[in-house]
């Protein structure tokens, strides 16, 4: 029995061995090179000065009617998209609808009256003619002529002002755009020139910020800037302040300013979306990079650049000039042209071999960005 346990036991053995030089025989499957957001380094401001804001349209005026009455009709919603010359609102016309009528009987009464003037002088210049009366009477009923025809012109006037009071009823959009705002409702009354809509035209887009009174004195009109949305960090478009309000707010005590931007073709951008405004330092060769893209070792930052040509990661020491929010100032050890990996940096390894995606998740060709 134990001769025979002896032989089962090494024949076991000698299956396991087998088997586990069969498993290593074969060769393990090379995984695909593992996906990596890239980035290349942006200019960077030197004292990192940042003012929040929000995307508004550069032409934002407010729609109201030129007569007062009460609102009928509301045709559109905030958000609504509206062309040119569509009716947003209307007012009761009843009221105007009468006082043209007015207007007109007026207008006809002063017409009636007008015709029986030059009546009454065409026969009084007759009579004046065959001297059966005086200059003195004729030019009275002259006068009586005159001051009907002035009364029939100013009926007249005022007829033509009644009827484009009725139609002042009606409230058009006065350009293309979106309606941002919306101040009354259905069933209100409201005076003449009091604000119905606020219109946001189609067109250029800016950032509204404010600015504190110890820094209003940093801008200045064309001072340029970088743009950044909250919504695509990491881009920045360059600017230019195009306005900045000569008093400040009295209760906040900032002043407003207005920031125009050029977006690239393709770019969504959103009125109410939040904004950040940096002006832009004087050094010019200072860099900025996520801070999720600096690591450090030994007291030393580095980031990790992939090499366009081989596709593979390189260890770049880097420094370091100031730590932002949300990004590192890098003032040496990078160009604008390198290719940074964003996040993950201590799982790199030196020469390792990484798929470059965007932010968006679509794949980046380093060797055609130049």
């Amino acid at each position: 029995m134990a001769t025979h346990a002896r032989f089962l036991s090494g024949l076991a053995l000698g299956m396991a061995v087998l088997l586990l030089s069969g498993c290593g025989a074969d060769e393990p499957a090379q995984a695909p090179p593992r996906p990596a957001i890239v980035v290349q380094p942006q200019p960077a401001a030197a004292t990192l000065q940042v003012f929040s804001g929000e995307v508004r349209a550069r032409e934002e005026p407010s729609l109201a009617f030129r007569v007062g009455g009460k609102i009928a009709q509301r045709r559109v919603d905030v958000g609504a998209r509206v062309r040119a010359g569509e009716v947003l609102a209307e007012l009761d016309p009843q009221d105007l609808t009468l006082q043209a009528e007015a207007a007109r009987a007026q207008l006809a009464a002063a017409e009636a009256e007008l015709e029986l003037a030059r009546t009454e002088r065409d026969r009084y210049d007759r009579m004046l003619e065959r001297q059966l009366v005086s200059r003195s009477v004729f030019d009275a009923k002259q006068a009586s002529f005159d001051a009907a025809r002035a009364k029939a012109e100013s009926a007249r006037a005022q007829s033509a002002v009644m009827e484009n009071q009725r139609d002042y009823a009606r409230l058009p959009a006065p350009a293309d755009g979106v309606i941002a705002a919306r101040m009354a409702e259905a069933g209100q009354v409201v005076a003449a020139g009091q604000a119905v809509f606020t219109l946001a035209v189609d067109g250029a887009r800016e950032v509204a910020i404010s600015v504190p009174e110890a820094q209003v004195g940093r801008l200045s009109v064309g001072l340029p800037v970088l743009v950044e949305l909250w919504s695509r960090g990491g881009e920045r478009w360059p600017g230019t302040v195009r306005e900045v309000s000569p008093a400040a707010d009295p209760q906040a005590r900032t002043f407003a300013a207005r920031v125009s931007f050029t977006a690239p073709d393709g770019a969504s951008i959103d009125l109410g979306q939040s904004a950040r405004v940096y002006l832009v330092g004087s050094d010019d060769a200072q860099l900025s990079v996520p801070l999720s893209a600096v690591g450090g070792e030994a007291g030393e930052a580095f980031v990790w650049v992939i090499d366009p040509a081989s596709g593979r990661t390189l260890r770049r020491a880097v420094t370091v000039a100031a730590w932002g929010e949300r990004e590192a100032t890098i003032s040496a050890g990078l160009a604008p042209t390198d290719w940074v990996v964003s996040g993950g940096v201590h799982l790199i390894r030196e020469g390792e071999a990484l798929a470059p995606i965007d932010r968006d998740n679509r794949p980046v060709n380093l060797s055609a960005v130049p």
